[in-house]
């Protein structure tokens, strides 16, 4: 399955559209950063399937700040990133992936884009959708047993 990973897109719902069509992904994930933009997304393409958390710029105090996902015998843990402070550093995001089990922790908040693979743990963050220098998007590409994830630019 692949899966595209977005994350702070401030307004930018064109670039995001913009990497689902380069893409093509199966599944949509919106790590935060406003929420309103996610539902526009949806709206465009209403054929696929959107899982979405809020971030410390939206205001959704009903929403479940991280999700689990178990998708292709990979759990995963997707969260905006602000409440594990990861911009002083991604170790407690980290930390609350290999506790719940995950094989791909997804986040986001910092604008700095992030692909790395730890010890059995995939370490993703999308980087900015809205950044105005260089808008960034991350994909997932899972498989039984196996998990492959890259960044790129919009």
């Amino acid at each position: 399955m692949k899966i595209l990973v977005l994350s702070d897109s401030h307004g930018s719902v064109d670039n995001m559209a913009r990497a689902v069509e380069l893409t093509s992904p199966q599944l949509l994930l919106h790590l935060g950063d406003c929420w309103r933009d996610a539902e526009a997304l949806r709206d465009l393409f209403p054929h696929l399937e959107l899982i979405q958390v809020p971030g410390n710029c939206d205001l959704r105090p009903g929403e479940p700040l991280e999700r689990q996902l178990d998708i292709q015998g990979k759990r995963i843990l997707m969260c905006h990133g602000h409440t594990y402070h990861v911009k002083m550093g991604p170790g407690a995001a980290i930390r609350a992936a290999r506790e719940a089990g995950a094989g791909l922790l997804c986040f986001g908040h910092t604008h700095e884009a992030l692909c790395e693979f730890q010890n059995g743990l995939w370490i993703v963050n999308p980087g900015a959708a809205g950044s105005l220098v260089q808008p960034t998007y991350a994909v997932a590409v899972l498989e039984e047993g196996g998990a492959v994830c890259y960044l790129s630019h919009i």
